[in-house]
């Protein structure tokens, strides 16, 4: 299973929609570079959020784009649903993210959801922890690698 980068979004503080930005530098066991969900003190390092379920809320009459639901990557051709924890992922020619929550709760309704009338985030969203960083851009090759018996990954 692959996919593409279609946009890195990032913002200097949480629970706002993300601008684009054409490359990002992530680091390992912290996130993307810049961006206020950077930390190694938890498991949602990067969000990432298919362009299939904004394009569902463009359908539904919603005027919203890549990075209006706070996702650091936009990705396209990938289920991300279908990946489930542990599962590990080669973004770009040199960063490693391993899915670490599928989804998540919201407790309140953020400023997204004002903004942009409904967040499929918390449905449709998933987080990855960075095993390996490096640089990353748009249009950059997504591939899913499944764990093997031996701990090894291909």
């Amino acid at each position: 299973m692959s996919g593409k980068v279609v946009s890195i979004n990032i913002s200097d503080k949480k629970g706002i929609r993300k601008k684009p930005v054409d490359e990002a530098v992530i680091n390992e066991n912290s996130g993307i570079q810049g961006d206020a969900h950077a930390s190694s003190k938890w498991h949602r390092q990067v969000s990432l959020l298919g362009l299939e379920s904004i394009k569902k809320m463009q359908s539904m009459g919603l005027d919203v784009k890549p990075g209006d639901f706070a996702e650091n990557i936009t990705t396209e051709g990938i289920d991300l649903l279908a990946l489930p924890i542990g599962t590990r992922m080669k973004i770009g020619d040199e960063v490693i993210g391993e899915v670490s929550q599928i989804g998540k709760e919201c407790h309140n309704r953020c400023a997204i959801y004002y903004q942009a009338g409904d967040c499929v985030m918390p449905k449709e969203g998933i987080f990855i922890k960075i095993l390996k960083g490096g640089k990353i851009k748009n249009g950059d090759n997504i591939a899913v690698m499944f764990k093997k018996p031996e701990e090894a990954y291909c």
